[in-house]
């Protein structure tokens, strides 16, 4: 079966009181510095937090009596796994998640309290997937795809329908792709209602499955490297999805991590949004000019916000330094009451707020009676770091800067 726009419509029917339609919003700052208009459509706020739900929901609504009662499995280590733990808990069916041994606790404990049963095994997902394909075989139990499958993909396409009121030849829609059932989904309802709308994909460079397939003209496997966009590290589109996104998407482009990491700063920084590394690339695509499509209008899916906060923390740092918000000097004091008062004094004068402080009387660098500081400081840019350098030096203090 390959999805059809009339499939599409019935699994938005059948979402009718269960699964809410997700805001799109417009973004002041990126149709600023974009020039063109472009909102943000945040299926980061679905019930489990990514758009997973969707097709989840649509594929086990289609399961026969006898089937539910056998239950069903599905192998992951994110956003698929608590869609299939969310949908199964809805419709009254037993569920079963494999993850690997090494999935983040968090991840874990959000499919547990959904009521699914997990079990892990081996240290990387396609461990995890080979296992939960031999219990489905050994057990009776329906394994339930992540994106290969026509109802997957259905379910996922009825984001396509919220849209359809933008959806013109002026208009691109800029969509996360892994595996491929969100845009081969979006791509299929959204070319359905207006032909002309560009559907634009985005990759992590680090795992550029769908852009070597297109190249080559099949379905090909790439090594998976390490990326912040992990929602999206399939190495090998699905048949079905590679065919669609090979005969409706307009094009599919890459990002860096860094720019992965600059877009889930911005979202947060400018728009409150905690989006994760999947559903920051969109932004990230445009922002560092990646997309050769020029639109009067965008639309980016926010596909998820399952934000691992070790993540998020290493990301606020590193975007607090680029900002010059994060400002690290050491400085070397004589070792007397009242010296660390009278540095502390000037910073505090300067409206910079000390975040930590390390007094290192044990440099053996420095004479016996000189203590060196350490401090981190909060500043308001760079121009404001710069006045805080400039009022410690002119005050005689030797400063160094070491982030």
């Amino acid at each position: 079966m390959v999805p059809e726009f009339k499939h599409i419509q019935m699994a938005q029917e059948r979402f009718a009181g269960v699964i809410q339609p997700s805001p799109l919003v417009r973004s002041s700052y990126l149709s600023r510095i974009l020039g063109s208009e472009t909102f943000l459509k945040l299926e980061n706020l679905q019930e489990t937090g990514s758009f997973k739900v969707r097709g989840a929901y649509n594929r086990l609504f289609h399961l026969s009596l006898s089937e539910k009662e056998k239950g069903v499995i599905a192998a992951s280590a994110g956003n698929h796994a608590q869609g299939v733990a969310w949908a199964s808990a809805r419709l009254g069916i037993k569920a079963t998640i494999v993850m690997p041994e090494d999935v983040s606790i968090r991840k874990l404990l959000a499919v547990k309290d959904l009521g699914a049963e997990i079990l892990l095994h081996g240290s990387r997902f396609d461990q995890a997937y080979t296992r939960a394909l031999e219990i489905s075989k050994d057990t009776g139990q329906i394994f339930i795809p992540a994106f290969s499958d026509p109802l997957v993909i259905a379910g996922q396409g009825t984001i396509g329908l919220e849209l359809s009121e933008f959806l013109d030849h002026e208009t691109a829609v800029v969509v996360p792709v892994g595996g491929g059932g969100l845009i081969s989904g979006l791509a299929v309802a959204s070319k359905a209602i207006e032909p002309s709308v560009r559907v634009i994909g985005v990759q992590a460079r680090t795992c550029p499955s769908a852009i070597r397939s297109l190249e080559q003209g099949k379905p090909l496997a790439v090594e998976v490297g390490h990326t912040l966009a992990d929602g999206i590290a399939v190495n090998r589109p699905g048949d079905l999805n590679f065919s669609i996104i090979q005969k409706l998407v307009d094009e599919v482009v890459d990002v860096d991590e860094e720019a992965i990491a600059g877009a889930i700063l911005s979202l947060l920084d400018k728009a409150s949004i905690v989006a994760e590394g999947a559903g920051a690339v969109p932004v990230a695509a445009l922002t560092e000019n990646r997309v050769s499509t020029r639109a009067k209008r965008y639309i980016l899916i926010i596909s998820g916000g399952n934000l691992e906060i070790n993540t998020s923390d290493r990301i606020l740092h590193r975007g607090s330094v680029k900002m010059g918000r994060l400002l690290r000097i050491e400085v070397d004091l004589l070792d007397v009451p009242g010296s660390l008062w009278k540095l502390m004094g000037i910073i505090a004068q300067e409206k910079a707020n000390i975040l930590h402080i390390f007094h290192d009387r044990l440099n053996l660098e420095n004479p016996i009676q000189v203590s060196r500081v350490k401090l981190n400081l909060e500043t308001r840019g760079h121009d404001h770091a710069k006045e805080v350098i400039a009022k410690l030096r002119e005050a005689g203090y030797g400063i160094k800067q070491t982030l």
